[in-house]
């Protein structure tokens, strides 16, 4: 199977995953992903939104079919990650950490000297996930996701990115 960025990574079952830049036309499936991943999702319009220079968009395919993405957006030296979703199917084998790897390697390549982000205090998951990955807890931000009962608090945590 030809690899469209060159990176790839096998997946429990023997096929490949791959990673690419996300388009456009990969709306319909990120938001599916989207409203199955979150419980207050994302709009298409905040999708198109990332469409700038400054942002870099992940795709992350199996046998052609989108399974996950990231959004990231670059400030100056430093790499906000502001969205990573993976299918609820395709949880579980690494496809996350796989994706978090690629991002931030991507990151350091274009001379980020850190990547940021925010996650759900509840998300105890994906603050494992960033833990695993070298992360690091450096603040909170009040209120700052919607939830059913009024606003969630988000632990913000960075990850340095040496030269």
């Amino acid at each position: 199977m030809p690899i469209s960025n060159g990176h790839a990574f096998p997946g429990p079952d023997g096929i490949f995953l791959e990673t690419r830049s996300l388009s456009r036309s990969d709306l319909v499936q990120v938001l599916e992903i989207e409203r199955q991943g979150y419980s207050h999702p994302w709009s298409e319009g905040v999708f198109l939104d990332c469409f700038k220079d400054n942002y870099r968009l992940w795709a992350l395919c199996k046998e052609g079919g989108l399974i996950g993405y990231a959004v990231v957006a670059y400030l100056v030296d430093e790499a906000h990650l502001l969205n990573l979703c993976i299918h609820p199917d395709s949880r579980g084998f690494g496809a996350g950490r796989y994706l978090l790897q690629y991002l931030v390697d991507k990151a350091r390549e274009d001379g980020m000297v850190q990547v940021l982000l925010e996650v759900r205090v509840s998300n105890r998951t994906a603050e494992q996930l960033y833990k695993s990955a070298g992360f690091g807890e450096i603040g909170c931000r009040p209120g700052y996701y919607p939830a059913a009962n009024g606003r969630e608090d988000a632990r913000v945590m960075t990850l340095p990115l040496d030269k």
